[in-house]
């Protein structure tokens, strides 16, 4: 029987975003009622926006960003410390064979998206913007050139 070779390319397959969703579902749950006593996150409350299993379940990269930003490092130290007890709590709420090892990463996303936003926004950028939404014959001003 041919083995199944997905190049690192290829995307997720269902199985791997249910597991996902899943693992995801069940952190936030725990950011929102849990109190950690570790004081990179005492009194942090954090989101987790993403979790990426590798195709064989055994590792889950979990992006999280702080609500309401800050400092990310300090959360994903604290984060590096909990590990053990999260994998716990999966383990208590989750039906699986393996419980994967969590690696931690800041969510860059946002930061990209409002970068994206200030380069729209700027005013050479807005303006060749609006030339691509009016074409030469219907300017915003009505200046067609009809007779």
């Amino acid at each position: 029987m041919a083995r199944n070779t997905r190049n690192a390319k290829s995307p997720p397959g269902q199985r791997q975003l249910r597991v996902g969703e899943e693992i995801r579902h069940v952190l936030a749950a725990l950011f929102e009622r849990e109190t950690f006593r570790d004081p990179g996150l005492a009194g942090k409350h954090i989101t987790v926006t993403e979790v990426r299993p590798s195709p064989d379940l055994r590792h889950a990269r979990v992006y999280v960003v702080p609500l309401g930003g800050g400092d990310t490092t300090a959360v994903l130290e604290g984060l590096k410390r909990v590990k053990p007890f999260l994998r716990r709590q999966l383990a208590d709420r989750l039906q699986m064979r393996f419980i994967p090892d969590l690696i931690f990463a800041a969510d860059q996303s946002f930061d990209e998206a409002e970068r994206i936003g200030r380069l729209l926004h700027k005013p050479e950028v807005a303006r060749d913007l609006d030339g691509e939404r009016y074409g030469a014959a219907d300017s915003p001003h009505g200046d067609s050139e009809e007779d």
